[in-house]
């Protein structure tokens, strides 16, 4: 390198940022990756989140029973009726790091934020932030645009109940083209519910309330028809059990801490399972598998932890090893609650306690029938040479451990880690070469997929295209071990490609269902159309589109239709799994259950069925007829 072009390394090189730059810098340290609202942990969420957690908090100290939310276009606005910011802090609680209640373990021994960054976050993020507290007949207001103090109104006096409220609107250049959806937003506000009996909250009108806690998150959670024994709901001192089997595959678990959920578990579930594993093994006096154990379960646990430690500032994983300072560790005080109150509950309850076991004795001789076949196919999955013939690999995984000084930022990286799952050469080609090699990967099918509707666990090792997707998605011995956050189906927007659509969600719903119901699982949209004239290109997802871009255009500008993804340029599609990428996730309603809804798509013909395509169909001709 040439003298010049070195970089210099002085006392100017070093700079320090305030904490609005910093956050704005780095948003991904302090609320995770950002995305556009596809998916349940994308940022405009957690800004609600950051913002409704203390207004839960307030809850858990025992003021105020409602909290109200309103969402009108980007605009999000958040009511409680606690105590208020005292007025005198009202500026500095959202604008100073560091400043805040929490600090002082008696005013909040159980809290989720205790580092005074939340509604800083927030605020620096968000183009128009107002915050307004009243408190004992004052109130007292302040306005911020990206985390700078724009107009700071004098105490007034009030005939509002005491209480917070928040309004923001998140800043369009750090959250691109950003959406809500109603299903995340539904999931979020029931958990706030179930681990706050009693507690009501409203959003945009629809109210929320539970008041039996996790056993309604698992009675919403579950099917009464396909589950094997009545939900077993134990509760103690800061701690909340529930638990049943069903009759699919997989663990599925929902893990909280303060309130917070865990998406990523952490030392509470951790304990859980040893110890939900121990309590079973005791009381049939038998050492079953731990596999077969758990094997089927749907699960939650809620602790309260004082002063808890997570492992980010999005708190998705607690990293606590003790309940309190001085107290229990969390592996003792999980599993000494479950060995003598699910102990009790199973002698209580000897029905329950034999379906337990004739479940539990179901999986154990699955496994043993699939040992010989694993055995083979994973023989197969070698000699198949998985990664350099179906997977283009990337440098970034889920289930990796991040450490060092850097940890928020890779944990943000691993959020962002997608696999697309494609068919044939050309589609596969250009996605390999427009991905980002640090954190997309693509693996390539090879002619559609076996419809696995009604099929055994069994057809998973015995199918090539199965097995080998499932070593490169790492989930053999369990949804732990997801190498990749989003799993991605990009397939042609034809016939065969929505075939090839419906019998990968065919498999994973089948025999992975926790991929779907924790949202990893997403179909690629890429444009129908590219309209074009010398100066512009616009690319068009519908017909709709393509008939505005036509007349914002003019003068006949190329159209062209693309046929398959292998169509589409490397160049072009670097566009489309961007920053840019618009993702649809495949969410299961509530109510909806998984072998209803296979049963319904992908089983044998039904009258209804065929009017759901009869009906459907005619509305897509009347569309096109009308476009014409």
């Amino acid at each position: 390198m040439a003298e010049k072009e070195k970089l210099e390394y002085t006392e100017d090189s070093i700079r320090s940022l305030d904490w609005r730059e910093h956050i704005r810098l780095r948003p991904g340290m302090y609320i995770g990756k950002l995305g556009d609202g596809s998916s349940a942990d994308d940022g405009i969420y957690v800004l609600l989140k950051e913002v409704i957690d203390n207004c839960i908090d307030e809850h858990t100290m025992g003021y105020g029973k409602q909290v109200e939310v309103n969402i009108e276009g980007n605009t999000i606005s958040i009511r409680d009726y606690g105590r208020g910011i005292p007025l005198g802090k009202v500026v500095d609680v959202v604008s100073k790091i560091n400043t805040g209640a929490k600090y002082d373990s008696k005013a909040f021994q159980k809290s989720v934020g205790l580092n005074g960054v939340g509604t800083k976050a927030v605020n620096a993020l968000s183009t128009y932030f107002k915050v307004t507290a009243y408190r004992d007949g004052k109130e007292k207001t302040a306005e911020f645009a990206k985390g700078v103090l724009t107009k700071e109104h004098k105490e007034a006096s009030s005939k509002e109940a005491n209480g917070t409220f928040v309004s923001f609107i998140p800043d369009e250049t750090v959250f691109k083209n950003f959406h809500f959806v109603q299903e995340y937003l539904d999931n979020q506000f029931w958990n706030y519910c179930y681990l706050n009996a009693g507690l009501v909250m409203n959003l945009n009108g629809k109210k929320f309330v539970s008041k039996n806690g996790l056993l309604d998150l698992l009675q919403r959670k579950t099917n009464e028809d396909e589950i094997r024994y009545p939900i077993i709901h134990l509760k103690g001192e800061d701690i909340e059990v529930a638990l049943t089997h069903e009759n699919g595959y997989g663990e599925e678990y929902y893990s909280f801490v303060n309130g917070q959920f865990t998406t990523q578990g952490g030392t509470h579930l951790a304990a859980f399972r040893e110890g939900y594993v121990k309590t079973i093994r005791d009381f049939f006096k038998k050492d079953y598998d731990a596999a077969d154990i758990r094997g089927s379960i749907c699960a939650a646990i809620s602790v309260r932890v004082q002063e808890p430690v997570f492992e980010s500032q999005t708190k998705t994983k607690l990293g606590s090893q003790y309940v309190f300072e001085n107290g229990p560790s969390m592996k003792n005080f999980v599993g000494d609650f479950l060995l003598k109150e699910l102990d009790n509950f199973l002698h209580r309850n000897p029905s329950t306690a034999e379906a337990l076991k004739k479940r539990i004795e179901q999986n154990e001789r699955e496994r043993k029938e699939l040992a010989g076949i694993k055995k083979l196919a994973n023989e197969r999955a070698k000699k198949a040479n998985l990664h350099n013939k179906k997977l283009r690999d990337c440098k970034f995984h889920y289930n990796d451990e991040p450490t060092g000084k850097d940890k928020d930022h890779i944990i943000e990286k691993q959020k962002e880690s997608t696999i697309f799952i494609t068919e044939g050469d050309s589609a596969s080609g250009s996605i390999t070469k427009a991905r980002s090699v640090n954190t997309q990967a693509v693996f390539s099918l090879r002619g559609k997929p076996l419809n696995s509707y009604g099929l055994t666990k069994k057809v998973v090792y015995e199918n090539e295209e199965f097995n080998l997707l499932q070593h490169a998605l790492n989930i053999e011995e369990g949804y732990e071990g997801l190498r990749y956050n989003n799993i991605v189906i990009a397939t042609d927007a034809d016939v065969d490609g929505m075939h090839i659509r419906l019998l990968l969600m065919t498999f994973f719903l089948q025999f992975f269902p926790d991929l779907v119901k924790n949202g990893h699982v997403y179909i690629l949209e890429t444009p129908l159309f590219r309209v074009r004239n010398k100066q512009e290109t616009i690319y068009c997802y519908d017909e709709t589109a393509k008939q505005a871009a036509m007349k914002k255009l003019g003068a006949k500008p190329e159209i062209t239709r693309f046929k398959g993804l292998g169509e589409i340029s490397p160049d072009e599609f670097a566009r489309f799994i961007g920053t840019d990428m618009k993702l649809q996730p495949v969410i299961m309603e509530q109510g909806e259950h998984v072998q209803n809804l296979l049963e319904y798509y992908m089983g044998k013909n039904t009258p209804q069925r065929q009017d759901f395509i009869i009906e459907n169909l005619k509305i897509e001709v009347d569309a096109l007829e009308e476009s014409k």
